[in-house]
C-alpha cells in the first residue's frame, strides 16, 4: 500500500500541467500513466496529423516552444517528445504503465488500485482528457462485415484500407482531413456533413489562432457564454496544420472531388439514411464564420492590419441525397470521425451524470478533493486547448493547495 497526498491520473498536457503546478506548491503527488507518456499521441493519431495551432501556442506552465519554427505546425511524434521533454523538465513524477482499475472514496480520501499496486490518497486529479473514447452510433452495428469500420483512433494511412471508396462520417477538423488525405490516395471519398466550424487558416495576414487569442474570445470564461452546455459540445475549427498553412473547409473538398452529403441517420443493411440539410448546416456554419470575422475585423482595425486580400467565398450547397446505398457506391470502407466520449468505468466516486459524464464545476466535483481537467470549456472556452490547459491546472492547483491545508488543520 502507498500513500501521496494528491495522485493525477493520466500524463498527456493535462496530467503533466497539474503536476507542475502542483510541483510549484511543493505538494507531494504521482503521475498514474497506462502507457507511456502523452501515449494517445504516440499510438491513436494518424501518421500525418499535425497540431491545429501553431508551435507558439504550445505554451505549458513553466514550457514554451523554443525552436526556430514558431508558425510551424508539429507532428504528433513531435508533439509527444515535446511533453517527454516538460515531464523531465518538471521532475514530473510519472509512473509509466500503471493502468488505474478503479477509483473508491474512503473515510480519509480516495483508494486508487492500478496494475501496479493500491495508493491512498486525500486528491485525485482525473485528466485523462477531453478525447477519450470514439463516439461511434449505435446503428453501426447493423452495416455488413464486409464493411471496414475505422476510428480515426485506428487510422494511420490509406495504405491500411481496402479497395474502394470511403465514407467519412464527421466534418469536423478530423474529418475534412481525412477525407483529403484518403482522396489524395486515389479512392472515391463522400463525406457525410453535419454541424461544423469553419474559419480560415489564415486571415488579415495572421494565423486565425493569432487573433481568436487576441480578441480575448479564448480566454472567455463559463460564466460568460449564454449557452453552456452547446458550448461545450462544439465541434473543432475546419483547419489543417502543415507547412504551407493552407485552408480547408467543405469547398475545397467539393472542388477535389470529395462528394458531400448530408448528416447520417441510420443503417439498414448497405443502405443509410441521410438528412438533406447540407445547405442548412453550411449556411450556420457561414454565419458563425462572418460573425467571428466581424469580431476579429474590429480588433484587426484597430491594430491597423491589412484589408484581407482574399474573402472567404460563400459556399453554395443545394439539396442532397436521403439515402446512400454503399454496396452501389463502391463504398467500402466507413471512417467514423463523429467525436469522442468519456469513459470511466473504473470510477467508482458517484460523480457521473445519466450520461455519464463527470457532473462538476470548473473542475470541482462534488465529492470533496476529486477534480477533472482537461475536459472541453471546463473553465474557459481554451480549456482543453494546450495552451489552455495550464491556466485551469493552475486555478484547481491553488484549490487543491488549500484543501489539503485545510485538511492537516482539521487534523491537528
Amino acid at each position: 500500500m502507498h500513500s501521496v497526498p494528491a495522485i493525477i491520473i493520466g500524463a498527456g498536457q493535462a496530467g503533466l500541467a497539474m503536476s507542475h503546478c502542483l510541483g510549484q506548491r511543493h505538494i507531494d503527488h504521482v503521475v498514474l500513466e497506462r502507457g507511456r507518456i502523452a501515449e494517445r499521441w504516440l499510438s491513436e493519431r494518424w501518421d500525418t496529423l499535425r497540431l491545429l495551432t501553431p508551435n507558439w501556442m504550445s505554451r505549458l506552465p513553466g514550457w514554451h516552444y523554443v525552436g526556430d519554427d514558431p508558425d510551424g505546425f508539429m507532428t504528433a511524434p513531435e508533439f509527444a517528445d515535446y511533453l517527454a521533454a516538460y515531464a523531465r523538465a518538471s521532475r514530473a513524477p510519472v509512473q509509466a504503465g500503471a493502468t488505474v482499475l478503479s477509483v473508491w472514496s474512503t473515510l480519509l480520501g480516495y483508494r486508487v488500485e492500478t496494475s501496479h499496486g493500491v495508493w491512498e490518497t486525500q486528491v485525485v486529479i482525473i485528466a485523462t482528457g477531453h478525447c477519450d473514447v470514439p463516439r461511434i452510433p449505435a446503428f453501426a452495428q447493423r452495416l455488413p462485415s464486409w464493411i471496414r469500420q475505422v476510428t480515426p483512433s485506428e487510422y494511420r494511412n490509406p495504405d491500411q484500407l481496402p479497395n474502394g471508396g470511403v465514407l467519412v462520417v464527421g466534418a469536423s477538423a478530423t474529418g475534412v482531413q481525412l477525407a483529403e488525405e484518403i482522396h489524395r490516395s486515389g479512392r472515391p471519398v463522400v463525406i457525410s456533413v453535419g454541424c461544423h466550424r469553419r474559419v480560415p487558416r489564415r486571415y488579415r495576414g495572421r494565423d486565425i489562432w493569432w487573433w481568436l487569442e487576441r480578441t480575448g474570445l479564448l480566454d472567455e470564461a463559463t460564466d460568460e457564454v449564454s449557452d453552456l452546455r452547446r458550448a461545450r459540445t462544439q465541434p473543432s475549427f475546419q483547419v489543417v496544420g502543415g507547412p504551407d498553412g493552407r485552408g480547408l473547409d467543405l469547398g475545397r473538398l467539393r472542388d477535389m472531388g470529395v462528394r458531400i452529403v448530408g448528416r447520417t441517420t441510420s443503417a439498414e443493411g448497405t443502405t443509410l439514411g441521410l438528412r438533406d440539410d447540407v445547405a442548412e448546416t453550411t449556411g450556420e456554419a457561414q454565419a458563425a464564420l462572418e460573425r467571428l470575422l466581424a469580431r476579429i475585423d474590429v480588433v484587426a482595425d484597430a491594430a491597423g492590419a491589412a484589408p484581407t486580400s482574399c474573402p472567404v467565398r460563400v459556399l453554395d450547397f443545394g439539396s442532397s441525397p436521403t439515402a446512400l446505398d454503399l454496396a452501389a457506391e463502391g463504398i467500402r470502407t466507413v471512417v467514423w470521425a463523429t467525436g469522442y466520449r468519456r469513459e470511466y468505468a473504473w470510477l467508482k466516486v458517484p460523480v457521473l451524470d445519466a450520461a455519464g459524464e463527470i457532473l462538476h464545476d470548473g473542475g470541482i466535483t462534488r465529492s470533496p478533493g476529486l477534480y477533472v481537467l482537461g475536459l472541453n470549456f471546463l473553465r474557459r472556452r481554451k480549456s482543453h486547448f494546450i495552451d489552455g490547459v495550464g491556466f485551469d491546472a493552475d486555478d484547481l492547483a491553488k484549490h487543491i493547495n488549500r484543501y489539503l491545508s485545510q485538511l492537516c488543520r482539521t487534523a491537528a
